[in-house]
């Protein structure tokens, strides 16, 4: 349990990355043996791609790192629970664990909307949830004062 921690920091440390970039802040790690092969973060503003989510993107490098399309014996670390699109890829990757901060609080989630993710993957979440879900917010609450502040002076 402690390396889920260790691990989902990582992925924090991913979202603080995005935060900075002005992409939505979630960072996600994949491990294979305890050991980290793969690290992403939200690129969908930075790449203009609606699909450059951060579990997408850590994915891709995971089958790159193994260049196989399934990545069964892996766990996908990640700050908010994955969205439906992503919830797909994880399903066709086959991963072994998906270990999630904070549940989508928007209901925009794999979990509201009924999407399972594959029968043999392990799901776990509320791993470091305040944290996960302080820098969401944060970014959020940035995202409207400034939103008011520009309207105000237009």
């Amino acid at each position: 349990m402690s390396l889920d921690f260790d691990f989902m920091k990582i992925a924090l440390k991913e979202a603080f990355i995005a935060f900075h970039k002005n992409e939505i802040p979630i960072g996600a790690a994949i491990t294979y043996q305890n050991m980290v092969i793969a690290t992403a973060h939200n690129l969908t503003e930075t790449l203009c791609n609606i699909t450059a989510h951060a579990e997408m993107l850590v994915i891709n490098l995971a089958s790159d790192y193994f260049k196989k399309k399934y990545i069964k014996k892996c766990t996908l670390y990640v700050t908010l629970e994955p969205c439906v699109m992503c919830a797909g890829a994880l399903f066709w990757s086959q991963i072994g664990r998906v270990v999630c901060g904070a549940t989508n609080p928007s209901k925009r989630g794999f979990l509201c909307s009924g999407v399972k993710l594959h029968p043999k993957t392990e799901f776990v979440s509320g791993i470091m949830k305040n944290q996960c879900k302080a820098i969401i917010q944060e970014f959020f609450f940035y995202k409207r004062i400034c939103k008011h502040k520009f309207k105000k002076f237009r």
